[in-house]
């Protein structure tokens, strides 16, 4: 996928890349992406299709930004989802 353009003061994709399968892990379809935010970079490894991965990424780029934008910190971990 290559570079992406980036938002100034905002997380953005900056890379998907298919990767060969890392060692020990199961499945032949796997991708390493990069986001970031001016000098901030968070790289990541995640198995599944592009779009999935692509979907994963823009997903948590919106939950980063979206936490920036409440004044919460981008190293807190994501809220966890009610079990019911």
């Amino acid at each position: 996928m290559g570079k992406l353009n980036s938002n100034r003061n905002n997380f953005s994709v900056v890379s998907i890349d298919k990767i060969d399968t890392p060692e020990g892990m199961p499945g032949d379809d796997w991708y390493h992406y990069t986001i970031g935010e001016g000098n901030s970079k968070i790289e990541g490894l995640r198995p599944g299709t592009l779009k999935k991965v692509t979907e994963h990424v823009n997903e948590y780029c919106a939950e980063l930004n979206d936490r920036i934008g409440r004044g919460g910190s981008t190293y807190a971990p994501r809220a966890k989802q009610n079990k019911q």
